[in-house]
């Protein structure tokens, strides 16, 4: 199973990782760092322009291997913020997804956007390297976390000032990462076990999701007429990835998932 994989890549990554930067001292570093103000996360996707879209950096993905082979992550952070995005996540993962956590502190240098680190986190230690980082909001998938991980994990993120996106796929996810206290839910119409896509997943669960949590919806999502569509059913933003990343004109494809007739001339 690709999920199981992942997972053990990254525990393994995580232990050298503390070798080199063991724990306190990392803590020590956050304590001293002169972080740049938060952007807030929340706030950019319940915007009240017609669509919210967290346009997505990733070079490649599991099920569709290298999705872009001129990745060149400043210049699409560019093309993001200037086609109307409202946020923009970026994949940290190096092994399946050929990320780079340091890409969070580059590409905010070009960027006024609020920044989303996409990973697979389950460690306190993972949330302080993000602040480190200068993310303003991380990634935390309900099926890898128990409840009383994802409350631990929520609440650590509110005092680093930064927000949590809680993934899930569920009804079960979805009861669990509400009573962890979880204040945006993101519902992901792929099954991270198959990697299999279900369009109705998001609509399925959107009416049991109380009033006031912010909604965004993630996976194969291809057409404005598709946002439209669960955003008449309450989501307020949409995480899209594959379908910019495979563009040959990402500012016109992000331009007619917003809905603009055309887009702008560069």
């Amino acid at each position: 199973m690709i999920l199981n994989d992942i997972i053990l890549q990254k525990r393994k990554d995580l232990e050298e990782l503390k070798q080199r930067l063991p724990l306190q001292r990392l803590r020590r570093i956050i304590e001293k760092a002169d972080r740049p103000d938060p952007r807030p996360f929340r706030n950019a996707i319940m915007g009240t322009r017609q669509l919210n879209i967290i346009a997505e950096l990733k070079k490649a993905s599991p099920s569709e291997g290298i999705l872009r082979e001129d990745f060149q992550p400043l210049r699409i952070a560019n093309f993001y913020e200037y086609a109307g995005a409202c946020a923009i996540s970026i994949l940290t993962e190096p092994h399946f997804f050929k990320g780079r956590p340091s890409y969070l502190k580059t590409v905010r240098q070009v960027t006024k956007l609020p920044l989303l680190r996409k990973d697979f986190l389950f460690e306190r230690y993972q949330l302080y390297e993000t602040a480190l980082l200068e993310a303003d909001a991380f990634l935390l998938i309900a099926s890898i976390l128990s409840e009383e991980e994802l409350k631990d994990l929520i609440a650590l993120g509110k005092e680093l000032q930064m927000d949590a996106l809680v993934e899930v796929h569920s009804d079960a996810e979805l009861k669990k990462a509400l009573e962890a206290g979880a204040g945006i839910i993101g519902i992901n119409n792929r099954d991270l076990k198959t990697l299999k896509v279900d369009p109705d997943m998001a609509k399925k669960l959107i009416p049991h999701i109380p009033k006031g949590i912010p909604i965004v919806v993630e996976s194969g999502l291809r057409t404005h007429q598709e946002l439209m569509t669960y955003k008449s059913i309450g989501a307020n933003a949409f995480l899209i990835g594959s379908v910019l990343m495979k563009s040959k004109d990402i500012p016109a494809t992000l331009g007619q998932l917003l809905g603009k007739k055309e887009a702008e001339p560069l």
